[in-house]
């Protein structure tokens, strides 16, 4: 996009955009991950908004590192103890949103003294400081979907979804059927949506109602991994709905480890034979049960297969969701093991306590397959480095996705209930090493590979098609 220049003759100043990015390192990453391919794509800078509640080592890290044209902004905490000690995370989100939009207008109003702010984006929790936006007189609102296009094109046709389906979701004899969608089961629907009567699911409609109030909605997917929902989206059917664009992969693509040491897990996978290893993480904020962990590790070791787990203390007192806020286990979370594994497979198994450099894992030549809770970020990350999934879903919307994945594209192969050592072990070796199902779901990985390799070259069709669209109005 080209510069102008100001009636003074000086340069204009570069677009500017605020982000807003809801609790989560999953709904940050990508944002930040935009702002990076706007600034080095397109010459516009960016503010990221974050919440006090999620001021953690991780995240001040991960925003130290991005590159000068993209600054970050902690809003003030707000106090949500009035909130039940069970509250879904979409209701916290919501809720913290809602109560900071004057800090947000704040912001916003600020920083149009600085820099020539052209547009606002918040994430799918955060339309509630729309709001702020248009006080602050900011001229494009924007909603970024951090996940894929079958999640969004379930929001958008909730409020009619809601009216006309009796009882809740999980008790529907027949899947939901949207255009251009997979089929997807009642129980598999996002969980924040399978109780009707929990106030996280009048938020998710609150939300749905608001996407309509976008100038556009920018979706982190790709057309070749949901083809249907793109070219079904892509039509502007319905009066009212926004434009959407697809506009991923948007993965972490650049980490500072210049000054740490490589990781020991990175080190061992030196020294295995190419594609032999399965790499197991549930994400940042998700977390086992005892007997599932159990299960899981007895089946890893009756697989024969190399592995590489990043274990997490489970979750037999909380939610499957425990972690989201805070990814470190409080407790050794080894001691939760089957008696005698951690000697049984010291051979062929690595074991990581909390975290492990994921991209590093899924980039090393080493790694097969990834065991996976299906997470949006992780499922892209995988296909972009061309590695098929076991999937194993948790919370939010990853039953969804493992849906779309396996009945969709076959890009990966679900553990079938109960999940049994011997489940575990059969979907295991078959990715790894299986002839027919194992086969096709590699075959299928590697070809969105290059589909999701394309969109992230520069020129490819997430740059030139749909973002480059969107940066063009900035400079009307």
């Amino acid at each position: 996009m080209a510069n102008g220049a100001r009636d003074d003759g000086s340069p204009a100043r570069p677009p500017h955009v605020a982000m807003l990015a809801t609790p989560g390192m999953g709904h940050l990453i990508p944002l930040a991950e935009l702002a990076r391919r706007l600034a080095s794509r397109h010459g516009a800078t960016a503010t990221l908004l974050t919440f006090a509640s999620t001021a953690s080592a991780t995240q001040r890290a991960f925003l130290a590192s991005l590159p000068p044209g993209i600054a970050s902004l902690r809003l003030p905490p707000v106090d949500l103890s009035d909130l039940p000690r069970g509250a879904a995370i979409e209701t916290r989100m919501s809720e913290e949103t809602a109560r900071s939009v004057p800090a947000i207008a704040e912001a916003l109003t600020k920083m149009k003294e600085t820099t020539r702010l052209v547009a606002f984006v918040t994430d799918i929790f955060g339309t509630d400081a729309f709001d702020a936006a248009r006080a602050a007189g900011v001229g494009r609102r924007y909603l970024f979907n951090p996940t894929n296009l079958h999640m969004l094109a379930l929001l958008l046709r909730l409020p009619e979804l809601d009216a006309t389906v009796p009882g809740e979701f999980r008790d529907l004899a027949e899947p939901v059927r949207l255009p251009g969608c997979v089929p997807i089961p009642g129980s598999a629907i996002l969980s924040p949506l399978q109780d009707k009567g929990d106030p996280c699911y009048r938020w998710m409609l609150h939300h749905a109602a608001r996407y309509r109030e976008a100038d556009a909605i920018l979706v982190n997917s790709f057309d070749a991994v949901e083809p249907e929902a793109a070219a079904v989206l892509r039509r502007q059917q319905e009066p009212g709905r926004p434009p959407v664009y697809n506009v991923g992969p948007l993965i972490l693509t650049e980490t500072d480890t210049k000054s740490s040491p490589r990781a020991a897990c990175l080190e061992w996978l030196d020294r295995q034979p190419a594609r032999s290893v399965i790499f197991v993480s549930f994400g940042s904020g998700g977390a086992l049960r005892t007997e599932q962990m159990r299960e899981l590790a007895l089946g890893l070791e009756l697989s024969g297969q190399r592995f590489l787990w990043v274990v997490r203390s489970p979750s037999d007192q909380g939610a499957v969701s425990d972690n989201y806020y805070d990814a470190e286990s409080k407790e050794d979370p080894f001691v939760f093991l089957p008696e005698g594994f951690v000697e049984r497979t010291k051979d062929v198994g690595f074991l990581v306590s909390s975290w492990a450099p994921q991209i590093g894992v899924l980039a090393h030549e080493a790694t097969g397959g990834f065991l996976t809770h299906c997470g949006w970020n992780s499922t892209l990350e995988s296909l972009v480095h061309g590695v098929p999934m076991v999937a194993w879903p948790l919370y939010a919307e990853q039953h969804q996705n493992a849906v779309m994945l396996a009945e969709g594209i076959g890009a990966v192969i679900p553990v079938p209930e109960p999940k049994r050592k011997e489940t575990v072990a059969g979907v295991v070796k078959e990715l790894m090493a299986g002839e027919q199902k194992g086969a096709a779901v590699r075959a299928t990985v590697a070809e969105l590979q290059k589909a999701a390799l394309e969109g992230l070259r520069e020129g490819g069709a997430a740059t030139t098609d749909a973002l480059a669209e969107v940066v063009e109005k900035w400079a009307t």
